[in-house]
């Protein structure tokens, strides 16, 4: 079965930066669009960024110019470079293959001073 599994959160100051891993099993894993996805406490989960199988990426507004969606196909793991966080950024970050019900299991992200 796929599986999904993320790394790399902490706690960061404003402006810092952090990188977050997910690493899949299972080949088709290959195929899907992949999705970062962040929810905060009171707040609807939203979409972060996501990254095609042919390496197409889309972000949302809040985050263009400071994150980063890439993937490393050989290895099965996607990742999202995030520069310049802010407060707002605070969230529990989770990684989806779009279109499935497929998650991981979450990495905290907390922004602050």
């Amino acid at each position: 079965q796929v599986q999904l599994v993320e790394s790399g959160g902490g706690l960061v100051q404003p402006g810092g930066s952090l990188r977050l891993s997910c690493a899949a099993s299972g080949s088709i894993f290959k195929i899907y669009t992949m999705g970062w996805y962040r929810q905060a406490p009171g707040k609807q989960r939203e979409l972060v960024a996501t990254i095609s199988s042919s390496g197409r990426t889309n972000y949302a507004d809040s985050v263009k110019g400071r994150f980063a969606i890439s993937r490393d196909a050989t290895k099965i793991i996607v990742y999202l470079q995030m520069n310049s966080l802010k407060p707002e950024d605070t969230a529990v970050y989770s990684c989806n293959l779009v279109g499935t019900a497929v998650w991981g299991q979450g990495t905290q992200v907390t922004v602050s001073s």
